[in-house]
């Protein structure tokens, strides 16, 4: 499973916030609420994200197994 809570750790460490996201660098509330649910994300967002953030994209996302993953 893909999980974004690096991204909120990296978030509060920079000189960002959610309404600047949405308001200054146009990410959709949509695409934070899919952070947040951990819902998948494209890489553009994700390119995106570490432009603003200015950082490597296990800054933003990490894998963990979980029983739940789709049988491959």
């Amino acid at each position: 499973m893909i999980e974004y809570s690096p991204f909120w750790e990296t978030l509060k460490k920079s000189n960002e916030s959610t309404y600047t996201l949405i308001n200054k660098h146009h990410i959709s509330s949509s695409t934070l609420d899919k952070l947040r649910k951990n819902k998948p994300l494209t890489t553009t967002t994700i390119n995106d994200l570490c432009r603003i953030l200015n950082c490597n994209i296990e800054d933003i996302a990490r894998y963990t197994s979980s029983s739940t993953d789709q049988k491959l």
